[in-house]
């Protein structure tokens, strides 16, 4: 942690599930998680009572990512990835609006999952463009370039899927959507922020060029429930 600070962005799946997105929670106990088509992303569980609820809640074969996990979850769930994150905060990022950014919407959804196909910027499904507003750069009828807003604990947004496609790259797309996005979380009166794998040096750069700064050094942590657990309860 690079902060002692207590708050909703030490457990921000937590504080936006109870909170703005509690509309598209799913529980099961004291287990917590979005929906499986909205995101991956599960609350941190505490206590043996509520690790067996994430059991139940995300069923034989499926997995789920907390951020800040335990690295030894008890059975029957298993560590099927372990990734090494940063938080970055944005108390420091003005926001910029951009007239060429388009809003998207349901309709631009298959666009959208194209290109995070072709730029794999993390976890993106059919209904994640519901957990906030999603912008998008457009070329020749293309959708080009995109970021948007995921998880959203009290005060906070984060900024997320940033990704240019291939062929676009080098000409500052992604910087302008991150203000754009920015602006709008500013405009509400909240703090950007957001997550990046800790290797990925060149985006982290980037960030702290834009405003960003160091707050935590999560774990993502992908659990599995082995699809034979009932055979071999």
């Amino acid at each position: 942690m690079a902060s002692a600070a207590t708050g909703p962005l030490d457990d921000p799946v937590r504080a936006a599930l109870l909170g703005p997105h509690t509309h598209l929670a799913q529980r099961h106990g004291l287990a917590i998680r979005y929906e499986p088509d909205v995101s991956p992303f599960l609350a941190e569980p505490h206590g043996v009572a509520e690790w067996d609820d994430v059991a139940a809640l995300v069923g034989d074969g499926r997995s789920v990512i907390p951020a800040f996990a335990p690295l030894d979850p008890p059975d029957p769930l298993e560590i099927g990835m372990f990734l090494p994150g940063v938080q970055m905060v944005g108390d420091g990022v003005v926001g910029r609006p951009d007239p060429e950014a388009v809003r998207l919407g349901p309709d631009d959804v298959p666009a959208m999952l194209d290109l995070v196909a072709r730029t794999r910027p993390g976890p993106f499904g059919s209904r994640t463009v519901e957990m906030g507003t999603y912008l998008g750069l457009i070329v020749d009828g293309v959708l080009v370039a995109m970021a948007g807003e995921r998880l959203h604990p009290p005060g906070y947004t984060e900024i997320s899927a940033v990704c240019t496609d291939a062929d676009h790259r080098g000409r500052g797309l992604a910087t302008r959507l991150v203000l754009a996005v920015a602006a709008g979380i500013r405009a509400r009166g909240e703090v950007p922020f957001l997550h990046a794998a800790a290797d990925n040096t060149t985006a982290i750069r980037l960030y702290e060029h834009l405003g960003f700064r160091l707050r935590a050094r999560p774990d993502f942590v992908a659990l599995t429930v082995p699809s034979d657990v009932t055979a071999r309860a």
